[in-house]
């Protein structure tokens, strides 16, 4: 009875080392447009940064901050834990020239116009691509829709950070 005991908590346990092989850590910084949906659309223009940590060889997750500037005094600022899914599997052994992924995040959203504001909760979703340019540094591109009602496309470069 005991071998089976062990070969089940080695089939249990084989997932976990398997992860040894997940990718390294990244930053990313970006920048585009976003668009947010009153009565027509009111312009903004994007800058952020992220972290993405991976707790398996696909899913990540890691914090996010936005500003966004429209027009006259016009601010937005997003404060997002994202968690990232990676449609095709990368390691070190296996590096992708091309890694299409989904994105979704949860947070507080700052607006303001000249004096005073309203903060309240925030939520992001939606994909994009990372496409390698050498072993550590990789440019992106990303479409989301979130709220407060708004669409955004940026792009941008991350770089993995060694483990």
């Amino acid at each position: 009875m005991k071998p089976i005991i062990v070969c089940v908590l080695f089939c249990l346990a084989s997932p976990v080392f398997a992860q040894s092989e997940r990718p390294a850590p990244a930053v990313e910084i970006f920048a585009g447009h976003a668009g947010f949906l009153d009565d027509s659309e009111i312009p903004h223009t994007v800058l952020g940064g992220s972290g993405r940590f991976y707790f398996t060889q696909r899913l990540a997750a890691g914090p996010e901050f936005v500003y966004m500037w429209g027009p006259d005094f016009d601010r937005d600022a997003f404060l997002t834990g994202n968690l990232t899914w990676d449609l095709l599997r990368e390691s070190r052994s296996n590096p992708r020239s091309m890694t299409p992924f989904l994105v979704a995040g949860g947070g507080a959203f700052r607006h303001s116009e000249g004096f005073g504001g309203h903060t309240e909760k925030a939520f992001t979703a939606g994909g994009g691509t990372r496409v390698r340019l050498n072993d550590r540094l990789y440019a992106l591109v990303d479409f989301r829709v979130g709220w407060e009602l708004h669409y955004r496309i940026t792009g941008g470069v991350g770089v993995k950070l060694s483990k």
